[in-house]
């Protein structure tokens, strides 16, 4: 009797409908991402055979990958464009978002938020394609600046290394930048910005003491949006990067599908999903240190 009155009180409780909430979810997640990852974590440790797989435990597909000079070069190239795209993207999309919010009437602001989601009514492959039209040889930059007498002869930098990447994953993430920036900002009270200016500060030591500060969870949450998905993006490396261009997520495609090397290519996919959460966790600390403060 006691028991069925635990368990018809737990049924009422708060926390049994939010575990009825979180459950189809959880399930979800489990089947579809959890078992996939599981599965190539066991791939990582198994020997590769001529087009079969050996059940082997080996460590030499992590050996391989992380010594062999060409993975290690892909992996710090996938790293370092990850960087410079988060970097350029959060640097550029900090004075959209903060226009938007402390210059933009209240009544425009959802006009404003309905014109910087408009780059996602394309498909990402189309967006790619255009910028690979513009920066080709043939393409609108190389033109505009051949009509306009600035260079002689087409500039070939711009299409198939690297700097194509990072100006392409650039635009394409720069909504999902902007927006959490712009949330942040919104819930800033506008009273400690007037009594910041009240006691002596410039409108640029408001910013910096106070706005910017409180705004570092938008920022951060910016980062780790952009630069997740960035390490491993697979398309636009493809398309744009050329040979000078390739990231880790090529390289894996390469020894799943041409090389037929299950294993390697897990230990790849593991090493690069494991650099990502490492430099996700550090700004997550940076994150929580910045927001105590000095003790």
């Amino acid at each position: 009797m006691e028991q069925e009155t635990r368990w018809s009180r737990l049924r009422r409780s708060e926390a049994a409908h939010g575990y009825l909430l979180v459950g189809p979810p959880a399930l979800y997640a489990i089947l579809l991402l959890a078992a996939p990852l599981g599965t190539i974590a066991v791939y990582s440790f198994l020997t590769d055979g001529y087009l079969e797989i050996i059940r082997e435990f080996t460590l030499a597909n992590y050996h391989e990958a992380w010594t062999n000079e060409l993975y290690r070069t892909v992996m710090l190239r996938s790293l370092g464009v990850a960087m410079a795209v988060t970097a350029v993207t959060v640097v550029l999309a900090f004075p959209v978002a903060y226009f938007v919010s402390f210059h933009v009437a209240p009544e425009r602001k959802s006009l404003w938020l309905f014109l910087i989601t408009i780059p996602f009514w394309t498909s990402y492959l189309i967006r790619v394609f255009l910028w690979k039209v513009i920066l080709g040889f043939n393409g609108v930059i190389n033109s505009g600046l051949l009509g306009l007498g600035i260079i002689d002869e087409p500039l070939t930098f711009i299409l198939y290394n690297v700097n194509a990447v990072v100006i392409t994953l650039a635009h394409a993430y720069a909504p999902f930048a902007i927006l959490p920036i712009f949330v942040a900002l919104e819930k800033i009270d506008r009273a400690l910005l007037e009594a910041g200016q009240d006691l002596g500060e410039s409108k640029l030591m408001t910013f910096w003491r106070v706005t910017l500060p409180l705004a570092m969870p938008g920022v951060i949450a910016s980062v780790l949006i952009v630069f997740i998905p960035t390490i491993g993006d697979y398309v636009t490396p493809q398309l744009v990067g050329g040979p000078e261009g390739r990231m880790v997520a090529n390289l894996i495609q390469l020894q799943y599908l041409k090389l037929d090397n299950y294993p390697l290519g897990s230990a790849i996919a593991v090493s690069a999903m494991s650099i990502v959460t490492v430099v996700s966790l550090i700004f997550l600390f940076l994150n929580r240190r910045f927001l105590r403060g000095p003790k």
